[in-house]
């Protein structure tokens, strides 16, 4: 009886929590772009998300961390489960990674509204010029020192299979806002949905380099694609 009250304890527990995630949603526009980061609503995503972890069984390692640089960066990894952004943007919390993401995601329930309010960004992958616009708009947050960006250069998913081609136009966001650009690595993360719930799930995050502000100036976007891609090929390998 103790641990049936416990149980259900635990599930009004949550259920009020997110409960009150669909509150706070209530004061955001959905149709606006925030400029500002906030910090209230990064608590909010950053509390629901270790809660997640805990009740999927998520194990995070990471390795690299001493290699990231002071201020704000580009962060790019390959793109294989739903869970990398949700991972990453918790374990580089102190960081406030905004991600770059596709429309859909911010129409998801509880965290739709809430990435919106930490200057995550829809980006227009069928239209150029409203691609564009977003790369631009995550350049300028850089310079306001108000977030790290992370954006997927493979575009999509690629389900745990091999890396797909890199669009190196977003690499042109490091270059605009001059800041260093951050390769990593995400292992595990695509058998997460096959694991839960009968089993733990062990997931690695490695930072393998940092090209700093003055090399990514001098390099072309290829450049800095074909390398981000060959390291995190050979790692995943």
């Amino acid at each position: 009886m103790v641990v049936l009250w416990i149980m259900i304890a635990l599930a009004a527990l949550i259920a009020a929590y997110f409960l009150f995630l669909t509150v706070c949603g209530l004061f955001v526009d959905v149709n606006k772009e925030y400029d500002r980061n906030s910090p209230f609503y990064r608590f909010l995503i950053n509390s629901a998300t270790a809660m997640a972890m805990v009740l999927v069984r998520i194990r995070v390692e990471v390795r690299g961390m001493d290699k990231l640089p002071e201020g704000r960066f580009l962060f790019i990894s390959n793109h294989s489960s739903k869970f990398d952004p949700i991972l990453c943007w918790y374990i580089f919390r102190r960081q406030d990674l905004a991600f770059i993401s596709k429309p859909e995601n911010f129409k998801v329930p509880f965290f739709g509204k809430i990435i919106r309010r930490c200057c995550f960004m829809p980006i227009d992958r069928g239209n150029p010029r409203n691609a564009i616009k977003t790369i631009n708009r995550a350049a300028e947050l850089l310079k306001k020192d108000e977030v790290s960006v992370a954006v997927y250069p493979e575009g999509t998913r690629n389900y745990g299979k091999e890396l797909l081609p890199f669009h190196n136009g977003v690499l042109k966001i490091a270059q605009k806002a001059q800041v260093p650009l951050v390769i990593a690595a995400v292992r595990g993360t695509e058998d997460i949905h096959k694991n839960y719930p009968l089993r733990r799930s062990r997931v690695e995050i490695e930072i393998l380099d940092v090209l700093d502000a003055e090399q990514v100036k001098k390099m072309r976007t290829s450049e800095m694609g074909d390398l981000a891609c060959a390291l995190i090929r050979d790692a995943l390998a």
